[in-house]
C-alpha cells in the first residue's frame, strides 16, 4: 500500500481536516489545529511531497522523518502539520487491520470516556443557568473561562468578579458536578495565585493553564499556594515540551493537544510519560469532531486518562455521529478513528478566515487572550 495524496481541508467554524488517500483506496481522516488554518495547511502541502509513495503504516518512521528533517524542528505550525498527518496514519492501519487505534495501542483500559461541558455568560447568573443546562444535559462536569483581561498586579478587582461567578455556578450545580476553571495563560504568576485563592473554597477539580507556557517554571510556586489541582498542555508540543513541566512538579494534570502535540504517536509517549509521574491526562479539544474521535482512541488506552474536552460529536459530518449518554461516550469500536466522514458535508462547511481574538486592557495595551 502506498500514500497517493494528502489533503488539507479547512472548514467552517474553524477546523481543519488532513485526507490522505491509499493507492488501495483506503482513506485515512485526521485533525489539525484550525487556528492560522491555511498556513498550516501550506505546511501539510509541503509534507505531501515526502508522504507520497510511501508506506503508510511506517507512521513512526514517517513522524521522525517529518519532525526530525525539517531542520528547523518545533513550534506550531509544522507539529499542528505532523499532528493531522499522524493521526489520519493511524486511521489508515486501523482500517487495514480492521480494528480501533486504541487496540492497537494496547488495548482499552475502560468502558467509557468522560466528557465535560464548556458553558458561557455574561454574568454569573447566566453562567450558572447555562451550567445547570448541561447537568440537565447528563455532564457531570463544566468549564469556563472566568478570567478577564488582565494586567500586572491588577489587585483583587478581577479575582473577585471570578468568585462571583464560580460561586454562583457550584450554588447552582451544588458538590455533585464538578467544575472546572480555565485561567487561560492570562495571569501573571503573581496574579494566578490571587485568584486560585479566590476560587478554591468552591472546590474546583482544576485550574487549567494559569500562566502561560513560557512561564512554566513558575508552575511549581503557584502549586504550592492552592490545594487544587492545577493543569496544563493545550500549547505545548512533543515529549520534549512536556518533560520539563512533569520534571519540574506541581502539574496534577496535563492536556496535551492531539492536532498540535504531535498527533497520536506523540500523544501515546506524553501520556505514557505523564503516568510515570502519577499526572492524569484531559486531552485538549476546542475543535472539531475528527480531533474528538482521536482523543477518544487515546483516552480509551490511557490508564491515567481523567476527562475529555469537545466541541463536536460529528453531528452532520458523520454518517454515525458520537453519543453523549451521563457525561460519557461509549468506547468506539470500528476501524480505525471508528467514525466515516461524510465527505460532502465536510465541503459544504465552507471555510471562512478566523483570527485568534486580540484583548485589550483598560488603559488600551494588549492582553494575552
Amino acid at each position: 500500500m502506498k500514500i497517493v495524496d494528502v489533503e488539507p481541508v479547512p472548514l467552517a467554524p474553524r477546523w481543519l481536516f488532513v485526507k490522505v488517500t491509499t493507492d488501495e483506496g483506503i482513506v485515512g481522516w485526521g485533525e489539525s489545529l484550525g487556528d492560522r488554518a491555511l498556513t498550516i495547511a501550506a505546511a501539510i502541502t509541503e509534507l505531501k511531497r515526502y508522504l507520497v509513495g510511501k508506506d503508510p503504516f511506517q507512521i513512526e518512521h514517517h513522524w521522525q522523518a517529518m519532525y526530525r528533517g525539517a531542520f528547523w524542528r518545533g513550534g506550531p505550525i509544522l507539529n499542528a502539520a505532523i499532528s493531522g498527518v499522524d493521526t489520519a496514519l493511524w486511521d489508515i492501519l486501523g482500517k487495514a487491520l480492521g480494528a480501533p487505534i486504541w487496540q492497537l495501542m494496547g488495548g482499552k483500559c475502560r468502558d467509557s470516556v468522560r466528557f465535560y461541558r464548556g458553558i458561557g455568560g455574561p454574568s454569573p447568573e447566566a453562567l450558572a443557568e447555562n451550567a445547570l443546562k448541561a447537568v440537565e444535559a447528563g455532564f457531570s462536569a463544566v468549564k469556563w473561562c472566568p478570567v478577564p483581561a488582565t494586567p500586572a498586579l491588577a489587585g483583587v478587582k478581577g479575582a473577585k468578579a471570578a468568585e462571583r461567578e464560580v460561586e454562583a455556578v457550584r450554588k447552582a450545580v451544588g458538590e455533585g458536578v464538578d467544575i472546572l476553571l480555565d485561567f487561560h495563560g492570562r495571569l501573571t504568576p503573581a496574579m494566578a495565585i490571587v485568584f486560585a485563592k479566590a476560587v478554591e473554597p468552591y472546590n474546583p477539580m482544576f485550574i487549567e493553564e494559569p500562566v502561560l507556557p513560557e512561564h512554566s517554571e513558575q508552575i511549581p510556586r503557584i502549586a504550592e499556594t492552592t490545594a487544587v489541582t492545577i493543569a496544563t498542555g493545550e500549547r505545548i508540543f512533543t515529549k520534549f515540551g512536556f518533560r520539563p513541566i512533569l520534571q519540574a512538579g506541581g502539574v496534577g494534570l496535563i492536556q496535551p493537544d492531539l492536532s498540535i502535540c504531535g498527533g497520536l504517536t506523540e500523544g501515546k509517549k506524553i501520556a505514557a510519560m505523564a503516568d510515570a509521574y502519577a499526572v492524569g491526562i484531559g486531552p485538549h479539544n476546542p475543535y472539531g469532531p475528527v480531533l474528538t474521535a482521536a482523543s477518544l482512541q487515546l483516552d480509551v488506552c490511557s490508564p491515567n486518562f481523567v476527562i475529555q474536552e469537545f466541541v463536536s460529536l460529528g453531528e452532520g459530518l458523520f454518517t454515525q455521529p458520537f453519543v453523549q449518554k451521563n457525561g460519557c461516550v461509549g468506547v468506539p469500536y470500528g476501524p480505525g478513528l471508528g467514525i466515516e466522514v461524510d465527505e460532502e458535508a465536510v465541503r459544504a462547511h465552507e471555510y471562512v478566515p478566523h483570527d485568534v481574538p486580540i484583548l485589550y486592557n483598560e488603559d488600551g495595551s494588549i492582553a494575552d487572550w
